[in-house]
């Protein structure tokens, strides 16, 4: 069953960059041309109603965490508990610097931003002192919808990834890879050491292979995503149709 929609995010794509997708040259794809997620959401959350609605994957260090939190907060109230907020650290050196973060410091800012934005959720009074986010005392409404808070799936795969999720993340949002179900089962031992339950696993741009598909499904995998091309409407409807084939034949 196809159960969530998962928009991208980059604010531009710098002319002349010299950073490398971690997918290779060609998988920047049309990203100049990216809808702002949050609008976008907005949008088709008017248009669904169990659909659930989120990021893959937001740049959180290129964002303030507190329009961030309103804005994810507003998508859960107006879409009825429907929102997730995937997160990311970035791989675009002179994106980051074009709004102001050091590349070096991406993910203590993601590490920050999100503690924050928890506390603006889940708290009638909120602050944070860090290193790179100081505010408070703040109230902010509304509080979403969903408790304690939407979902936030921790996007990556380098290897401190799995000690972010582990610390707050709700979820793993990874590439697919072939070290996947290994690093899978290792993020269920830190999270029992954190005293946590089982934390989900889904495949970020998984295969579009049947029996890919079914050997993360024996493995526990919570969910895969696909890529559909969004060139043309006629493109989109096209991927949709090869999706809707390819969960046809899961049956």
């Amino acid at each position: 069953m196809c159960d969530a929609l998962y928009l991208p995010e980059h604010s531009h794509v710098p002319v002349g960059m010299v950073s490398e997708h971690p997918g290779g040259p060609n998988a920047m794809g049309p990203s100049s041309r990216l809808l702002d997620p949050f609008v976008a959401l907005g949008f088709v959350a008017a248009t669904t109603g169990r659909l659930r609605l989120g990021t893959g994957v937001c740049l959180v260090p290129q964002r303030d965490p507190i329009v961030l939190a309103k804005e994810v907060a507003t998508l859960d109230v107006l879409s009825s508990g429907r929102a997730f907020l995937g997160i990311g650290a970035g791989w675009n050196r002179e994106e980051m610097a074009n709004q102001g973060v050091d590349p070096k410091t991406r993910f203590a800012r993601m590490r920050e931003h999100v503690l924050a934005i928890k506390r603006i959720w889940t708290e009638g009074t909120a602050e944070y002192r860090g290193d790179f986010v100081d505010f408070g005392p703040i109230r902010q409404q509304p509080k979403p919808r969903q408790h304690p808070h939407p979902p936030i799936l921790v996007g990556g795969e380098g290897p401190g990834v799995l000690t972010r999720v582990a610390e707050y993340g709700d979820g793993w949002l990874p590439n697919a890879h072939p070290e996947l179900l290994e690093r899978t089962r290792e993020l269920q031992v830190l999270a029992r050491e954190r005293g946590r339950g089982p934390i989900p696993t889904t495949v970020f741009g998984a295969p579009w292979d049947r029996d890919a598909i079914a050997r993360y499904w024996d493995a526990g995998i919570a969910g895969c995503v696909f890529d559909i091309p969004f060139e043309t409407p006629d493109v989109a409807a096209a991927g949709l149709d090869r999706l809707a084939d390819l969960i046809a034949a899961l049956r």
